[in-house]
């Protein structure tokens, strides 16, 4: 079997190529990204011609995906959307036999409850923040697909946040920025934890979404899977983590600190993305547990505990997305490297 991958280098992709090529049933794994890596091949989804390096592929997964600059959303549309839409109409142009995909959480549609949702839900998305437009528009493209090309077995895979050790620094620069330290993240150290009403998320760890992938490569399976693992993410769950209390704050309140550091630039994520958390279900896995056979190894307080020690530790990877920014920060702190 051979599969390429594409957003090899990546929080998400360094894993599925690693999990792929541990398999016996794979044969050959080809990583794709825009940057050069080692073991890599360098092809952009959103400039280079896709076909040749798909044609022959047993499987087609699409991970590639560009969080920022939030500030231009045109240029996260060109890259995300107009980029995936080239990666589907090259697997059907190669005759891929199978795409997988990985989508998001952010695709589904608010909820206001607990009750969690199974792949039939709504995907329209939350309309103001960039990152769920786009999930949600591709999940319409991918059904009109489907009808155009029936002959390629398409599967979406929708999981929620997705933590390992080694992302790390790569999503604190994503969405804290560069001057949020990772040792405020120190067990002992915050006192308070803010408890917004309605505020609370699902995580998989990386390892567990990539066996995910794996399952979805090697079996005959379509249709979409929610990929999460439990418990519950909320205030509770993280004082806990952190050895704090929680305390309550409206969410006009934090999100009105959200939309001020965004105008000062102090921070890179911004006041919609938080607005689009806020509306987020939760996800039922019960048809990746039956069809994919799937079982997460690690629970969310593991896999938060070493998402929070990687941030303390400042850890990264040997890829251009995952890579650690030591170097960076000092010349931030100490202006080496400024431009006059």
């Amino acid at each position: 079997m051979r599969v390429v991958v594409t957003g090899a280098t990546g929080n998400i992709g360094t894993g599925v190529v690693a999990a792929l090529r541990a398999d016996p049933r794979v044969g050959t794994v080809v990583g794709l990204a825009r940057r050069p890596a080692e073991g890599i091949v360098t092809a952009d989804v959103e400039r280079d011609d896709l076909v040749p390096h798909f044609r022959g592929a047993d499987v087609v997964v699409h991970l590639a995906w560009l969080f920022q600059p939030a500030r231009r959303p045109e240029r996260t549309w060109r890259a995300n959307v107009l980029g995936s839409m080239r990666v589907f109409d090259a697997v059907a142009a190669a005759g891929v036999p199978k795409l997988v995909y990985t989508s998001s959480i952010g695709a589904y549609s608010p909820r206001t409850d607990d009750e969690p949702v199974t792949e039939d839900w709504p995907t329209h998305g939350w309309p103001g923040a960039a990152y769920t437009r786009e999930k949600a528009y591709l999940e319409r493209y991918l059904d009109a697909f489907e009808v155009r090309h029936p002959e390629p077995a398409v599967v979406r895979l929708r999981p929620g946040f997705v933590f390992q050790r080694a992302a790390a620094t790569e999503q604190r620069r994503l969405f804290a920025g560069p001057f949020v330290p990772g040792s405020l993240v120190r067990p002992g150290l915050l006192p308070v934890v803010p408890d917004v009403r309605g505020l609370r998320a699902q995580i998989v760890h990386t390892a567990d979404l990539a066996d995910a992938v794996r399952q979805a490569v090697t079996r005959p399976v379509r249709g979409a899977f929610n990929i999460a693992t439990g418990p519950v993410v909320d205030a509770r769950f993280a004082a806990d983590l952190l050895g704090a209390r929680t305390i309550p704050v409206p969410a006009a309140v934090v999100r009105a600190a959200v939309a001020a550091a965004w105008r000062l630039h102090a921070v890179p994520a911004t006041p919609g993305l938080f607005d689009a958390v806020l509306r987020l279900p939760l996800l039922d896995t019960s048809r990746a547990q039956s069809e994919l056979d799937w079982q997460p190894r690690h629970d969310a307080a593991d896999t938060l505990k070493e998402f929070l020690a990687g941030l303390r530790a400042g850890a990264g990877a040997d890829t251009a997305p995952l890579a650690p920014d030591r170097h960076r920060l000092h010349e931030i702190a100490t202006g080496v490297g400024r431009k006059p």
